[in-house]
């Protein structure tokens, strides 16, 4: 696996940046069958990120692979629309690379989102949490390997990783629109298997509320960006042991099939609260 380099970057930047000239004020990431979001973008350009140069490939089911460009509720954004995970073989430095793009296009607010495994068990599948903290199990991280000045301070103060800001919008959308949200953390691991039920009994003694494979890395190289980060998952499933079911990916499609409803009209609401700042 090899790491990402500031030539390839820009070289993708050029390739985006020739056919979106507007400003861009949020990023956003759209995990595991959230992509429905996309469907209220207004005036958007759209790329497979196959077209992207030196962009990696979304390989799950769920994630769709594609960059788009355009408004919602009036807010310039640019959505991923599925992401890329370490376990699909990608070098961490990689598995950011959209979130480094992203930030070279100007934006500075991020909201990341997941699908995600319940620990807590006053949670329940089809409510959301807001990620107040996360826990990186992974064994890795995006900031291992060469440095790049261009890139910004390799030891990154993750003492706030999530922005109190963001979160009170997300707060206010959950309330105006009566959604249950959660507060939690977040514990990402390596995948590509579900955790074991001993497993889950280990991270709830960490102090994890929910666990998945994704998102902490692209939250780490986000700070180191400067960029303020919104996290939210989507609780599709009861942890290993927690529930009488066998865990299935199709499963987490199929809740994000059903509350697809709620999940863009709390992102809607929360991008309506960043434009008025």
């Amino acid at each position: 696996m090899e790491i990402l380099t500031p030539r390839e970057l820009q070289e993708a930047f050029h390739f985006v940046r020739e056919k979106v000239d507007f400003p861009l004020q949020v990023g956003m990431v759209l995990g595991s069958g959230l992509g429905a979001f996309t469907d209220s973008m207004q005036k958007a350009i759209s790329f497979p990120y196959r077209d992207i140069p030196h962009f990696p490939i979304s390989t799950i089911t769920g994630h769709a692979g594609f960059l788009h460009f355009g408004f919602v509720e009036g807010v310039s954004v640019g959505v991923m629309e599925g992401r890329f995970h370490y376990y699909e073989g990608h070098h961490p430095s990689r598995v950011v690379m959209g979130i480094r793009l992203l930030a070279a296009l100007g934006i500075r607010t991020l909201i990341v989102t997941n699908a995600a495994g319940i620990i807590n068990e006053s949670y329940h599948p089809g409510e959301f949490m807001l990620i107040k903290d996360h826990i990186n199990l992974t064994g890795n991280n995006p900031l291992i390997g060469p440095s790049f000045a261009e890139w910004g301070d390799k030891f990154v103060d993750m003492s706030q990783a999530y922005d109190p800001h963001l979160a009170q919008y997300a707060r206010q959308a959950a309330h105006e629109l009566q959604i249950s949200l959660h507060e939690g953390v977040y514990c990402g691991l390596a995948g590509p298997s579900y955790e074991t039920p001993a497993e889950i009994r280990m991270l709830r003694l960490l102090g994890a509320d929910a666990v998945g494979m994704s998102t902490v890395y692209e939250v780490i190289v986000a700070r180191q960006l400067h960029m303020r980060v919104l996290g939210i998952s989507f609780l599709t499933n009861f942890g290993a042991g927690l529930s009488p079911k066998n865990l299935d990916h199709g499963e987490v499609l199929e809740i994000a099939q059903k509350e697809k409803v709620k999940f863009v009209a709390l992102l809607q609401n929360i991008l309506q609260k960043i434009d008025s700042e």
